[in-house]
């Protein structure tokens, strides 16, 4: 039998059932899982789905969508969410992995959804301990804060939450099979603080930190400048990267990357993987999104899934 990998359609209003079927579509998905596809059925059947592609749990229909314009809506927010929550149960119960397609977090915030997106609520329902990770082929990084303003990142970025998140992507390392990662971690500051000249979170929080885990037998170093550490990791001197903040990952490892990106939640009950775009509100409806990030995360996913007995 194949693995279940279970799939939340994201945002109806969004390109994630159009590169949700599409994915389906692909004959490597076909040959390595047993899908089964959580939304709102409707734009699901407008993306082009069909019973020969995969198992639907079909969520309440959202007539009030049909001819909706593509952007953030209450409906849109309800339904997405819904999708995420019956998703996340049925990972935590079953163990199989779970891919989500795009939710728009402002879509979430009019439907009075309490998360501002899938990270919170899913280290709220399947472990404290998530980490926001990302892997394109020999490149990975992980994020210790994500979705902050630049400006609550000194309070934010602690000698704890340094900690937690590097020895939770070293382990998340060694699950992909390597036993001893080497992992380059970047600077909160330009130039690492020169010395203190732009900041001193280097020397009080991020170094003492990464200190401790290496008398523990982690391999960490730095921290250094962002820019020469993404420019170090794609000539292969590192296993992985650990990145402050959200844009200081996701900036490099777009430009890095030559293989589709998996957006990947370690650390939970279960294996959460995602495409790294968004709902694409501009040109869902217009059939050209590009599923191959879609493809490439359900792939990973059913390569680390289950195969439940129901």
């Amino acid at each position: 039998m194949k693995p279940v990998v279970f799939i939340t359609a994201g945002d109806p209003l969004g390109i994630g059932p159009e590169v949700t079927v599409k994915a389906l579509e692909n004959p490597l998905v076909q040959h390595a899982c047993s899908p089964i596809v959580i939304g709102e059925p409707c734009s699901l059947f407008r993306a082009g789905f069909t019973d020969r592609l995969a198992r639907l749990i079909s969520m309440d229909s959202c007539e009030c969508l049909q001819d909706a314009p593509h952007g953030p809506t209450e409906a849109g927010g309800v339904a997405s969410f819904k999708a995420v929550e019956l998703g996340c149960k049925l990972a935590a119960r079953t163990g199989c992995s779970l891919v989500t397609a795009p939710i728009s977090k402002q879509s979430w915030a009019l439907g009075h959804i309490p998360y501002v997106g899938h990270t919170e609520l899913l280290r709220e329902r399947a472990g404290k301990n998530g980490l926001m990770m990302f892997v394109s082929g020999r490149i990975r990084c992980a994020l210790v804060s994500e979705h902050f303003a630049i400006a609550d990142l000194p309070r934010i970025i602690t000698r704890a939450r340094v900690a937690g998140a590097a020895r939770h992507f070293a382990q998340a390392l060694q699950r992909l099979g390597i036993a001893k990662p080497r992992i380059g971690v970047c600077a909160l500051n330009p130039h690492a603080g020169d010395n203190g000249q732009f900041g001193n979170e280097e020397h009080t929080v991020i170094e003492p930190a990464l200190r401790a885990l290496c008398r523990k037998g982690l391999q960490l170093e730095g921290p250094f400048p962002a820019d020469s550490l993404w420019a170090a990791h794609a000539k292969g001197k590192y296993d992985g990267i650990l990145c402050m903040y959200h844009d200081q990952a996701l900036l490099g490892l777009k430009l890095a990357a030559r293989e589709p990106i998996v957006h990947i939640t370690a650390g939970l009950k279960f294996l959460r993987t995602s495409p790294t775009h968004g709902t694409a509100f501009d040109i869902a409806g217009k059939h050209c999104a590009d599923e191959r990030s879609m493809t490439s995360a359900i792939l990973f996913a059913a390569a680390r899934s289950k195969t439940p007995q129901f």
